[in-house]
């Protein structure tokens, strides 16, 4: 019996078109083999981006989870970092995998999204001092760097991030192996592990000499960046994080001060286009 494609072509006619058979196999087990391979690597990259996501799904949901995933956004892209880039869009289209935990888990993913975005993102050149002090605020614009990544959560993850990095030997990012030749193992280093409290959690998730970084921020710190990010002009975004304090009495161009000072010195601002 051959096995079709879905447009009804031989694929054994056509794996031998361009793959040598070998003593030992022909050229669509061959084929075969490589796209176990290739199945499972992108199981293994999942597991070892994501190991947050799956502590709150579990094993065994999460490997049915990271399937069906695959089914409906297979890989489209050369880099693996990609591959999870639309697991948030999946959670929303499909909560049922999540219960009883969808905010949890929806706040694991953007997180842990965020930090591969740090790892990899483009960094542009950051704005000068001269051009900040060239320019009025009101007309002052300054965007983020791509790498850095904003968030408003609902749960602590960040914490719970830190305690599970503690207890696994693989770190938040491992490393895949250039062969896989099974399914990634189940491992027993999530058992135990208390699950996120709930908390409102203002995060920054960037890098920063080529290292991954997570900073909770006050919310007037959060309001202002978002606002920065979001296209307003400096003065602008002061104002917004001056409304968000809802303190206008207090004392707030020291502290304003302090967080540029701060953020310009991680490299957190480029000129905006």
């Amino acid at each position: 019996m051959q096995s079709k494609s879905g447009d009804g072509r031989d694929l054994r006619a056509e794996a031998a078109g361009f793959i040598k058979p070998n003593s030992r196999l022909n050229s669509f087990e061959r084929l075969e083999i490589y796209n176990r391979q290739y199945w499972f690597r992108l199981l293994d990259c999942l597991y070892d981006d994501y190991p947050g996501l799956l502590t709150v799904l579990g094993e065994r949901k999460f490997l049915k989870f990271a399937i069906a995933y695959l089914e409906r956004y297979p890989s489209n892209s050369f880099a693996l970092r990609d591959l999870g880039g639309r697991l948030e869009t999946f959670l929303l289209e499909e909560p049922h995998w999540a219960a009883p935990r969808e905010e949890l888990a929806l706040d694991m993913v953007r997180f842990e999204w965020a930090q591969v975005v740090a790892f990899d993102a483009l960094a542009r050149p950051t704005i000068t001092t001269d051009e900040i002090l060239e320019t009025p605020p009101e007309r002052l614009r300054m965007e983020l760097q791509p790498y850095v990544s904003l968030l408003h959560l609902r749960y602590a993850v960040d914490d719970f991030l830190i305690a599970l990095k503690k207890r696994s030997t693989a770190g938040l990012r491992g490393e895949a192996s250039n062969a896989v030749e099974s399914a990634p193992k189940a491992s027993s280093r999530k058992r135990g592990m208390r699950l996120p409290v709930r908390a409102s959690v203002h995060l920054a998730v960037h890098r920063n000499d080529n290292r991954l970084y997570f900073k909770r921020l006050e919310p007037a710190a959060y309001a202002l960046l978002a606002a920065l990010r979001d296209g307003l002009t400096v003065e602008k975004a002061c104002f917004a994080a001056i409304d968000s304090g809802g303190r206008p009495e207090e004392d707030w161009a020291p502290k304003i001060q302090s967080w540029f000072q701060n953020w310009a010195a991680l490299g957190w601002f480029c000129r905006s286009k």
